[in-house]
């Protein structure tokens, strides 16, 4: 399994669309996407370079794993 490597906050957002989340506001410089079924709101800081804690803490609450995180990426 490859790493996962930090991203820019727009192609982690579309990630996170092609997962079927919806962008619903921004608040300040941050990003919110939510999905149906998920309990917890997805947060997106908008920097150039997103850190993995970010990444994978979003990847928890969003209910996906590292598999899908990288198929999803291929998609994109």
């Amino acid at each position: 399994m490859p790493k996962i490597h930090p991203i820019s906050y727009k192609k982690l957002g579309k990630v996170f669309e092609a997962a079927g989340f919806k962008f619903v506001r921004q608040r300040g410089d941050h990003l919110v996407y939510v999905k149906s079924g998920v309990k917890r709101p997805v947060i997106i800081p908008m920097y150039d370079d997103v850190p993995v804690f970010i990444i994978l803490n979003n990847l928890r609450s969003a209910g996906l794993t590292r598999e899908d995180y990288f198929r999803l990426q291929e998609k994109i």
